[in-house]
């Protein structure tokens, strides 16, 4: 008997809304995919992290087992699938188990098909070919979706990466990229022999490297669905970048905003259209799926520039699936679920994308990744609990109730916090200490952080207590972030 083609929205909502098999969300905390269990029957998060202390009810996260150290978001996740709480957790609620992931390996692919599951994304080596800084421009070229004026080279010694350059015609005053990284880790600002030196040991010796023209612009982030039916696109985010409340990192991401008027209806206009064009050059390249793209945009010209790839779910998803446009038909992140679930579908991928940039689909809202700045190590003692926090009119931040959706914030003088770092963890330059949400926006229209934000930033941070480690105790920073 052939299976019953799903033809709208409704359908497939009612579809995850009768879910019977089991799907999970495996990573070091719930995040990025934070609200879905929400829309999918049967959804669950396995963590690392427990930002909840127990009271979220879909959240599970077994108790700490010797390890080696973590060097990756992959390490957390495989080392989570091999844990006999987490084996014995999901044997226990039967079905074909489904497994969703932020980031994975072969190694994550082998323990899912050992568990008898399915790994709902497109393979670890393919994501792993897109992902690459360089391939990015690549696909992108053969899309028609233009990059900063660029140049790609091995670098061996500054007089070499000046002949590129001058080669290439883009100037002295560079941004160069290594292949991969993340939130600023391997992006570095040269303008002189000084700056390279700086940074030299994490250039040369690492392969080819994206050499920019730096350009004086904006970021934006949007995220897309590569699906059967076409790919399906959401809305443009502004992005928080360097802020050094809230990173010690200059090129670092710290978050995102949502409104509709963030950027020119023109500028919008053409992101969207940018990035329908890289969706459908990713599906001839054979991969389907949730990616996000960053786009440039030139502050003068307003000429839009694809920045990077990433193929998978991002720190910005939670903004993604929890817009207006998301309550009114559906999480992007469903279209994955969907794509992957090889239940037939149909849909007006055009009809769609075109309600979707209607600015009554986007509500305001703004996140902000709040990390440890301070060039210091030390342990935790007291860390504020997720939930709803409040702004007194004396600019005071205090907590206000218990809570796990973001929804709950009921106006701006309301905020949801979720904890990363716990009492008892080591707190150090870069670490993650939580997430703030919050509606309206973070920034001023000059793209600042504005005088709210920043109170909201000083309340969280003032709720963190620490003690000293004895000077001979040291503690490497971790080369990798887990949002």
């Amino acid at each position: 008997m052939p299976k019953k083609t799903l033809k709208n929205i409704s359908e497939i909502r009612r579809y995850f809304h009768r879910n019977e098999n089991p799907v999970y969300f495996v990573s070091a905390t719930n995040f990025n995919l934070l609200g879905l269990d929400e829309w999918v029957k049967n959804f669950k998060y396995i963590c690392y992290i427990d930002c909840y202390d127990g009271r979220h009810p879909n959240v599970f996260s077994p108790s700490e087992q010797p390890h080696a150290e973590f060097q990756s978001i992959e390490d957390i996740n495989n080392y989570l699938l091999q844990h006999k709480e987490v084996i014995d957790f999901i044997k226990q609620r039967g079905g074909k188990p489904k497994f969703v992931f932020l980031m994975f390996d072969e190694e994550t692919e082998r323990l899912v098909k050992e568990m008898g599951g399915e790994l709902w994304f497109p393979k670890a080596k393919l994501r792993t070919r897109c992902d690459n800084k360089i391939e990015t421009v690549r696909i992108g070229d053969k899309a028609g979706v233009p990059s900063v004026p660029n140049t790609l080279s091995k670098v061996q010694s500054y007089d070499q990466l000046k002949k590129v350059c001058e080669k290439a015609g883009i100037g002295h005053d560079l941004v160069l990229q290594s292949a991969f990284g993340d939130s600023g880790h391997t992006t570095f600002f040269i303008k002189s022999e000084a700056d390279f030196r700086r940074h030299q040991h994490e250039i040369i010796g690492e392969g080819e490297i994206k050499i920019m023209k730096r350009i004086d612009c904006r970021g934006s982030a949007i995220e897309a669905c590569a699906t059967s039916q076409g790919t399906i696109v959401g809305p443009l985010m502004t992005e928080l970048v360097g802020f050094k409340e809230l990173t010690p990192y200059r090129g670092g991401w710290c978050g995102n905003e949502i409104l509709s008027t963030a950027f020119p209806p023109k500028v919008r206009q053409r992101a969207r259209e940018l990035t329908f064009k890289f969706g459908e050059q990713l599906r001839k390249e054979g991969y389907r799926g949730y990616f996000e793209l960053d786009f440039l945009i030139d502050k003068k010209t307003g000429d839009l520039w694809l920045g990077e790839l990433n193929p998978r779910i991002t720190g910005a998803s939670s903004m993604t699936n929890h817009a207006a446009f998301a309550h009114a038909d559906a999480p992007l992140f469903l279209f994955h679920l969907l794509e992957f679930s090889k239940k037939p579908f149909k849909l007006d991928v055009d009809e769609i994308n075109a309600r979707w940039a209607d600015p009554d689909m986007i509500d305001g809202w703004s996140q902000m990744v709040i990390k440890h700045t301070e060039d210091s190590v030390d342990i935790l003692t007291q860390a504020p609990e997720s939930g709803i926090y409040r702004m007194l009119d004396d600019g005071n931040v205090e907590f206000d109730r218990f809570d796990y959706h973001r929804r709950a914030v009921e106006s701006e003088k309301e905020a949801f916090f979720l904890r990363i770092l716990e009492p008892g963890d080591y707190r150090y330059e870069g670490a993650d200490l939580g997430i703030l949400v919050t509606r309206g926006r973070s920034m001023t229209p000059g793209f600042k952080l504005n005088d709210r934000a920043k109170k909201w930033i000083d309340g969280i941070k003032s709720s963190f207590s620490a003690r000293s480690l004895p000077t001979a105790q040291a503690l490497a920073e971790p080369a990798f972030k887990i949002l």
